[in-house]
């Protein structure tokens, strides 16, 4: 006998479809204000250009794959309390003494590009995991890359330089 349900797709409620699309340009509405605690260069040519460190395995964690939110806030020092749950990502933000700090997991390896790729209109740098970004100050991340592992890269846009004379 056939499976009833074989065949058919689900239709996503309409009121669903709008929750994640509100949750979604929510969080990169927010990523000028990650961005902008990120602190950044002041030269032009360093923003627009993307610097990588070598992906290493989290030494401490012995985190590879990829981790929770909870996780990796706790191996950070911190508990975060979650502020985006959506099937594209989840977020919660970290509150310390030192730094505040937005830790953002995803189910797949696309999310994350197109959340890195959002990210790179606003500049700054990240430290990004397999399906984790870590999104702090620069002194933030230097001190997490040994217990997470991952890669701090600077993203930026390089748009169109100006011509001389045109004003």
């Amino acid at each position: 006998m056939p499976h009833p349900t074989r065949g058919r797709t689900t239709r996503v409620p309409p009121t669903t479809r709008l929750v994640r699309g509100a949750t979604l340009a929510g969080t990169l509405a927010l990523l000028p204000l990650a961005a902008a605690c990120s602190g950044g260069e002041d030269d032009t040519s360093e923003r627009s250009r993307a610097t990588r460190t070598a992906v290493t395995a989290a030494p401490e964690a012995g985190v590879v794959a990829p981790a929770k939110v909870e996780v990796i806030a706790a191996l950070t020092g911190c508990k975060a309390r979650i502020r985006v749950e959506a099937e594209e990502l989840r977020q919660g933000v970290c509150h310390t003494k030192k730094a505040d700090y937005l830790i953002t997991t995803f189910p797949q390896d696309e999310f994350q590009q197109v959340w890195l790729d959002s990210a790179a209109m606003y500049g700054g740098k990240y430290l990004v995991g397999t399906r984790w970004v870590v999104s702090a100050q620069p002194k933030m991340l230097e001190r997490f890359r040994p217990r997470l592992g991952g890669t701090i890269r600077q993203l930026g846009v390089a748009g169109p330089t100006p011509q001389p004379g045109s004003s």
